[in-house]
C-alpha cells in the first residue's frame, strides 16, 4: 500500500459544500527513498522512506552508511511502503502522491494518559449507577470475580490500567485538500496523536 510519512500540525476547519467541516492538517513529506527492497535480495518488494532531519551524532554508523548510499542527510523517521511504481535511491516523494486520492488511512500513536481507572478508561458509571458489590465508592469497578465456580477472573475483564500510547489506525478519512507548495494535506476528522507527532498516511 503506497503512502508517506508525515507530521501532525493540528486541527482547523474549512467550508465544504456549505458546511463547516473539522479537519486535520498534516505536513506530508517530502520523503526520501533511503532503501529499495527487492525480491531477489530481501525476499519482498518495498520502498523505505525517510522523513525529518536528524543529527549525524545521533545516527549510528550503519544507518549513516544507508543515508550516504542514498545521497541524503540523516533522517529521523523511517518506514516501508509497497509501491506499484519503481523508485531509485535518493528519489523524493511529496504530498502530490495524494493528489488523486479520495480517501486515506492514517496510522498514529494515541496520547498517553497513564494509569487510569475504569470510569475514565471504560466509561463505567460509578456510584451514580451502582452495580452489585458497590454502594459507597465513587469510581471503583465493583465485583469482578465469581463464586467457587469458575473461581477465577476471566482474561479481558475491564479493569483499571495503562491508557493511551497505542498504535491507532483511522481508516477511510476523506481528503479535503492538497497544498503542494507547502506539503500540506487536509483530511476530514481527527487522527490519533498530539501536535507534532509522526504519522503514516496510506492510500
Amino acid at each position: 500500500m503506497p503512502g508517506l510519512i508525515g507530521r501532525k500540525i493540528g486541527m482547523t476547519s474549512v467550508f465544504s459544500e456549505g458546511k463547516n467541516v473539522p479537519c486535520t492538517v498534516i505536513e506530508c513529506g517530502p520523503c526520501v527513498v533511503t532503501q529499495v527492497k527487492t525480491l531477489e535480495k530481501d525476499g519482498y518488494k518495498a520502498v523505505q522512506l525517510g522523513f525529518g532531519e536528524a543529527k549525524e551524532k545521533n545516527t549510528s554508523k550503519p544507518m549513516m552508511g544507508v543515508f550516504k548510499k542514498a545521497g541524503t542527510t540523516p533522517k529521523a523517521h523511517l518506514a516501508e511502503f509497497k509501491f506499484d511504481e519503481d523508485y531509485n535511491l535518493g528519489d523524493t516523494l511529496t504530498v502530490e502522491l495524494f493528489a488523486d486520492a479520495e480517501f486515506v488511512d492514517v496510522v498514529g500513536t494515541s496520547k498517553g494518559k497513564g494509569f487510569q481507572g475504569v470510569v475514565k478508561r471504560h466509561g463505567f458509571g460509578g456510584v451514580g449507577q451502582s452495580t452489585h458489590g458497590q454502594d459507597d465508592r465513587l469510581r471503583k469497578p465493583g465485583s469482578i470475580g465469581a463464586c467457587s465456580y469458575p473461581a477465577q477472573v476471566f482474561k479481558g475483564m475491564r479493569m483499571g490500567g495503562q491508557m493511551g500510547g497505542d498504535r491507532v489506525t483511522t481508516q477511510n478519512l476523506k481528503v479535503l485538500k492538497v497544498i503542494p507548495e507547502h506539503n500540506l494535506l487536509l483530511i476530514k476528522g481527527s487522527v490519533a496523536g498530539c501536535k507534532g507527532s509522526t504519522l503514516l498516511i496510506k492510500k
